[in-house]
């Protein structure tokens, strides 16, 4: 998806203010924006923790209705703080990483100069990614959780298997005896999904993937089902201690006989992706493969 740059009048800053280096980036960023005849605002957070002389709005959600493109600065952490805050929006997000290995963000410090002249010319592409709900109902009460990664069901403190029914549309898929299961979008292919031996999944792919964590029986591998499925998971065991955690940030606690049902959501998020770079390329440098000649 194109968009004009010269639409890019107004742009928002917010981030991870606990990194070292946020309030000198934050400043560098400000003056490169300014320099260009951009208006900046930041959230409050960000204006404070900058010490920034900037318009200022309440939070990342408030701040994203007011510009027309967001800077994040952090890692993947931070990326999915906001695309949860800014869910349904219009409002691209251009991430600046500030953290490790950075799937979600497309920008860099040392390159920021350059990386937005890239911007100002147009060279770019938005990049329109679905997020997941969550859905937990106790009683007359519906708990709905949304997240861009994934969601996991895990077990708590306790060095103990749990036990999970899981269901597709209804029909049953299987019962795992597992320290966790992840239900990932494709963006959440690279997160915690890929250290539990999930797929690598292109982000255009329109499916789930069901990954089972440390599972009791060693035939259970990855599902892969439609993104448009229900995925539906039941607490079986009383004990330990269960958690339901949305991008491993959001947490609640789990009983016996909750039933969680997961699909895609109805909103989405628009990320900027500069020209030049693509999924695959990210794969390569990011998880440095070797033995190829590209």
């Amino acid at each position: 998806m194109k968009a004009a740059s010269n639409q890019l009048l107004r742009v928002g800053l917010t981030g991870n203010v606990d990194k070292p280096e946020f309030a000198s980036v934050l400043r560098q960023a400000v003056g490169l924006l300014q320099s260009a005849g951009r208006t900046v605002l930041a959230d409050a957070a960000t204006v404070s923790a900058a010490r920034l002389e900037l318009p200022a709005r309440r939070d990342v959600a408030a701040l994203a209705r007011a510009v027309d493109l967001l800077l994040v600065f952090g890692g993947d952490g931070t990326m999915l703080g906001a695309a949860r805050a800014v869910a349904g929006l219009a409002t691209p997000l251009l991430g600046v990483n500030l953290g490790g290995l950075g799937f979600l963000t497309g920008a860099t410090t040392a390159g920021l100069a350059s990386q937005l002249e890239q911007v100002w010319r147009g060279e770019f592409a938005l990049d329109e990614r679905p997020l997941i709900e969550a859905s937990l109902t106790r009683g007359r009460r519906t708990l709905r959780l949304p997240a861009l990664n994934d969601f996991v069901v895990s077990r708590g403190h306790a060095a103990r298997l749990i036990e999970l029914e899981v269901a597709v549309d209804g029909e049953p898929l299987t019962h795992y005896r597992c320290d966790g299961l992840i239900v990932c979008s494709p963006t959440g292919s690279t997160a915690y999904s890929l250290a539990a031996g999930g797929a690598l999944i292109c982000p255009t792919a329109e499916v789930f993937s069901v990954t089972p964590i440390c599972p009791h029986t060693l035939s259970n591998r990855s599902v892969i089902v439609g993104l448009n499925s229900t995925i539906s998971v039941k607490v079986v065991t009383p004990s330990p201690q269960t958690i339901l955690s949305a991008d491993g940030q959001v947490m609640h606690d789990l009983g016996e006989s909750d039933l969680v049902h997961i699909r895609r959501s109805r909103r989405t998020i628009r990320l900027m992706h500069l020209a030049g770079t693509s999924f695959f390329e990210t794969l390569r440098h990011k998880l440095h493969w070797r033995g190829a000649s590209v």
